[in-house]
């Protein structure tokens, strides 16, 4: 059943909304997938927090366009889903790839970050950036790190005299 205009307006304004605050966008051509394999990917994107519409290209021209993913407008060619990550960078690509594995159906043809656009190539790259929360335990990591060895090397002598002390008594009772 083809869109009335408004209709149409309406997709692309919503999709124009998502593309706004989205961080990556992955195009992905399902053709050959069934229904119930595309419902389940749509599951699987909802819970990992990735906004995920088969769209028109047409119209997924006309909703990037002005928006960090305008660099896809090229590539927007043949049956494609639009999948794109809302929480973090790497969200989509870890949806689009975990299921990619499991249905060869499903091929990644476009990838976008930060206004540019990669080939299929990169949604690996993509899918292993951290999240959030990884990323500031990483981050909380590195800067407790040398703070943790300056407190053990003001310990170690203490500890050393400690030790020390200890074997002296212990060779003196064994004598």
């Amino acid at each position: 059943m083809a869109l009335r205009i408004d209709d149409k307006k309406a997709v692309v304004a919503e999709v124009a909304a998502i593309a706004a605050q989205a961080h990556s966008a992955v195009a992905a051509e399902y053709r050959g997938l069934t229904v119930s394999e595309l419902t389940e990917l749509r599951k699987t994107a909802r819970a990992s927090g990735v906004y995920l519409r088969v769209v028109k290209n047409t119209l997924a021209r006309k909703a990037v366009e002005g928006t960090e993913f305008a660099c896809m407008q090229d590539g927007l060619v043949g049956p494609l889903l639009l999948a794109f990550s809302l929480e973090d960078p790497g969200s989509a690509a870890r949806v689009i790839g975990a299921f990619a594995k499991t249905h060869d159906k499903l091929v990644t043809k476009l990838v976008a970050v930060g206004g540019k656009q990669y080939g299929a190539s990169e949604l690996e790259r993509l899918s292993k950036l951290p999240t959030r929360d990884e990323a500031i335990a990483i981050l909380m990591g590195t800067m407790k790190a040398p703070i943790e060895k300056f407190v053990r090397t003001l310990a170690e002598p203490h500890a050393k005299l400690t030790r020390t002390i200890a074997a002296i008594r212990d060779q003196k009772q064994a004598a």
